[in-house]
């Protein structure tokens, strides 16, 4: 997509494309979105108490999801993600600023190298839209100078505001990484907001949609519980003020088909 109009043209940069090894198949998955009504780990992970109180401290209390995606980069194989800034609704709104597009978890399986994880340009988060186009021809090269690489070992969870010039070269290791992506916003940055048609369909973002999106914090959160009885569950403030209760059964399992179709994208 890069270069392209894809995805409201914010990949406005083609990245080097390295030939395929003989014998390579001529597709292979590399996103699945929606990932938590396809895999209980994932869902277990999303409600950890820890990383929603994070989301909490960053976004308030009354955080909202994004989206949630098991990103797969296979040895030799994985696909480039040209140079790009998350957001699209936002930019020039007076009230602007370093955190209104949210931020994404992305917790590692088997960790993550400078030759098969993102790349990300500190800072650039602060400074509105970014001229990539210009940077790029700048350098002489799509490999920015000031970019560094996200290293992890298998567990960890990084964590990379939506607005940063962020990308990923592609994976010409050895190593595999799948990354399990989620992300949160502001209350504020998504009610009453049109969303930007990235992924899914754009509408208004009301009450009733981002509460039925947030259902899936109560499940996650219930999930949890379930299998790690011992820990203390987080409490989510939307829920707690309207007396919710949120169950993982199998109805809520039936109901979580295609959930991200309402994803809160902006």
């Amino acid at each position: 997509m890069g270069g392209t109009r894809a995805a409201n043209g914010r990949h406005p940069v083609k990245m080097f494309e390295p030939k395929a090894s003989e014998g390579a198949p001529k597709e292979i998955v590399y996103l699945i979105l929606g990932s938590l009504q396809f895999s209980e780990a994932a869902l277990r992970l999303y409600g950890h108490p820890g990383l929603l109180a994070v989301a909490a401290a960053v976004n308030g209390e009354d955080f909202v999801p994004f989206n949630e995606a098991l990103f797969v980069k296979e040895p030799g194989r994985g696909a480039s993600v040209a140079w790009h800034q998350d957001g699209v609704t936002h930019w020039d709104s007076p009230e602007l600023d370093q955190g209104t597009h949210g931020f994404n978890f992305m917790a590692q399986l088997y960790g993550c190298t400078a030759a098969n994880g993102v790349w990300v340009v500190p800072g650039s988060h602060k400074l509105g839209r970014a001229d990539i186009k210009a940077r790029v021809a700048a350098a002489g090269t799509e490999r920015l100078p000031e970019a560094v690489p996200i290293l992890c070992a298998p567990g960890d969870v990084a964590i990379t505001n939506r607005q940063t010039v962020h990308g990923s070269f592609a994976n010409t290791s050895p190593d595999w990484r799948v990354t399990l992506n989620f992300g949160f916003h502001r209350r504020r940055s998504v009610l009453g907001v049109e969303g930007g048609g990235v992924h899914n369909e754009p509408a208004v973002y009301d009450e009733a949609r981002i509460r039925e999106r947030a259902r899936v914090i109560g499940y996650a959160i219930d999930a949890r519980a379930r299998r790690f009885p011992q820990e203390t569950p987080y409490r989510y403030r939307p829920h707690l003020e309207g007396g919710e209760t949120w169950r993982w059964d199998e109805a809520a399992k039936a109901g979580m088909r295609d959930y991200n179709l309402l994803d809160l994208s902006i």
